[in-house]
């Protein structure tokens, strides 16, 4: 049975297979309000990871393009910190070092550092942050970018985790 996206989080998980049929579920998960009676937990949201990015164990993006790159957090990581109400930016011009902590991001749930996927010196902030941080929530890869690096060193990027790679960190980091 095909299936909306959007329809996707309202299935419930189902594991009454004598009950399940075509009209009420879909590949183990039920939609609510569907006649048996049981309990339901939620499947896992889908949480997008980009493949021509790179990726930090600390949930950092990192896109390059040539010798600057552009740095964000992961939509895994914006889904763990819940609706951002505010994002600390560096100044222009500042130093970043990879894996040191650069800004902020405070949540209604948390307030977590931001640590750079790679060292350089910052050449654009995403100032639209200042006065829309849910963009951080709503479009982790496009208008909820943070900085734009120019980087010092590119074999830095050897460090970090293709899409694949994160994907499966993640698969494991949210097992525990």
């Amino acid at each position: 049975m095909k299936i909306e996206l959007e329809n996707l989080n309202r299935l419930e998980s189902c594991t009454n297979k004598d009950t399940q049929n075509k009209t009420a579920s879909w590949d183990g998960f039920c939609l609510p309000n569907h006649r048996h009676r049981h309990r339901h937990r939620r499947p896992p949201p889908l949480l997008a990871v980009v493949k021509d990015l790179k990726y930090a164990d600390s949930h950092e993006w990192v896109k390059v393009d040539g010798n600057s790159a552009t740095v964000g957090i992961t939509d895994h990581a914006q889904d763990h910190l819940g609706d951002v109400v505010y994002v600390e930016l560096p100044e222009v011009g500042a130093t970043v070092t990879q894996g040191d902590s650069f800004g902020a991001v405070e949540s209604v749930k948390a307030t977590s550092d931001v640590n750079a996927p790679v060292s350089g010196k910052v050449i654009e902030v995403n100032d639209e942050l200042s006065s829309s941080p849910a963009l951080v929530n709503s479009s982790p890869y496009k208008d909820g970018w943070i900085i734009k690096v120019e980087l010092s060193d590119s074999g830095e990027l050897n460090n970090l985790m293709d899409s694949e790679r994160y994907s499966k960190f993640c698969e494991e980091e949210d097992a525990h």
